[in-house]
């Protein structure tokens, strides 16, 4: 009798629990009704929205995010060029799906397959770009694993380098689908791609095909730089998108969205809330004056410092940011150049967020010399 009623108050506490994050969703301003969403700070990660965000799915052509960053940063590190040709491979070019339709044996510039994964999704190109980087597709899917745990994503699985669901077990949470997709929000080269929206492609026999962005929030949502969708049965309609106003950056992921409408509809939501609700505040300047700390044997008594960069913060519309919790020693000794990190800044907010910043000495000061303390002390 005690474990049965030991059981009714743990799925009581359970409900409860559970009506509590739906009120407070509700009370925040929207809700969204697919099986998982998660939306962040682009920049710092600050989480805005989630809901089932740790719940495993399978995440159809989002699979193609991870696929993006591991060719962009084959690109960084000189290991392919956009110019470099490719020959497309049987397998490549017999891939169903979405597609630019390439002809096997045909020869293609990486920097047309990148459009092709980037702008109309293709698996053809996926699998063409992951064949060159890693010698095979199997290679490059091991690659795509390794380079989540990585990032953390700890609760994903990939099979291929599509996203189609045949090819094997592949899953992953809306939480780790955000983290790839910042990622990929950082290579400044995808941005040539991502604000396609149609573009005819001249294959080399001459022949053309339309490339058509399959994110309607390039065109749609005002502030939209990006993003990938994905649909299959078991998946849903999914989406994870960034979008830009007034330097708020977020990224909004949503998986199991009931049809395309409702997906792109419930991603602009997302947007407009985080949008309605954060600003983001100035912190500190670049080399701008917060203090002056004493110099030990120095021709000065004393120097100023500054922050070593530009800082801000997302804030909440009500929010304040704290002042800085600064460390620094009692003293510095000279000699001290102008530039040299001295100590550090940390800015919060009531609910948590902490960014840390180096302080750095705004001036030299050269050490004192014999005469110097002679002037010191006679003068």
């Amino acid at each position: 009798m005690k474990k049965i009623f030991c059981l009714m108050l743990l799925l009581t506490a359970a409900i409860t629990a559970m009506f509590s994050v739906n009120v407070a969703c509700a009370e925040e301003g929207y809700s969204v009704s697919a099986f998982s969403a998660y939306m962040t700070d682009a920049e710092s990660g600050r989480v805005l929205y989630a809901k089932a965000e740790d719940e495993k799915h399978e995440i159809a052509s989002m699979v193609k995010i991870m696929t993006a960053n591991l060719v962009f940063e084959a690109l960084d590190r000189g290991e392919i060029s956009l110019n470099q040709e490719v020959t497309v491979s049987q397998t490549a070019a017999g891939m169903g799906g979405s597609q630019m339709f390439l002809d096997a044996g045909a020869t293609y510039k990486v920097d047309d397959l990148i459009k092709g994964v980037i702008v109309a999704s293709a698996n053809d190109a996926s699998v063409a770009l992951a064949e060159l980087i890693s010698g095979s597709h199997e290679a490059f899917v091991n690659r795509m694993n390794e380079r989540a745990r990585e990032m953390g994503m700890n609760n994903t699985r990939f099979s291929c380098a599509t996203g189609l669901p045949d090819s094997g077990e592949q899953y992953s949470t809306a939480r780790d689908v955000n983290i790839m997709t910042r990622a990929l929000m950082k290579h400044n080269k995808y941005y040539d791609y991502a604000g396609i929206w149609m573009e005819d492609f001249t294959h080399p026999s001459g022949r053309t095909t339309q490339l058509v962005n399959t994110n309607k929030l390039i065109r749609n949502y005002a502030g939209c730089v990006g993003g990938k969708t994905g649909f299959t049965n078991e998946a849903g309609f999914c989406l994870s998108a960034c979008a830009d106003r007034k330097g708020v950056r977020v990224v909004a992921t949503l998986i199991g969205g009931k049809d395309s409408n409702t997906r792109f509809a419930e991603v602009s939501g997302m947007f407009n809330y985080a949008f309605a609700n954060y600003s983001r505040a100035k912190v500190a300047g670049a080399g701008e004056q917060l203090g002056a700390i004493p110099v030990r044997g120095g021709r000065v008594d004393e120097i100023p410092y500054g922050a070593d960069s530009d800082v801000s913060m997302l804030i909440k519309t009500g929010e304040e940011i704290s002042a800085p919790e600064i460390t620094l020693p009692d003293k510095v000794k000279a000699p001290v150049n102008r530039g040299d990190v001295i100590g550090t800044a940390e800015y919060s907010t009531p609910s948590g967020e902490k960014i840390t910043v180096n302080l750095i000495a705004l001036e030299s000061a050269e050490q004192a010399t014999f005469w110097d303390y002679i002037k010191k002390v006679f003068i």
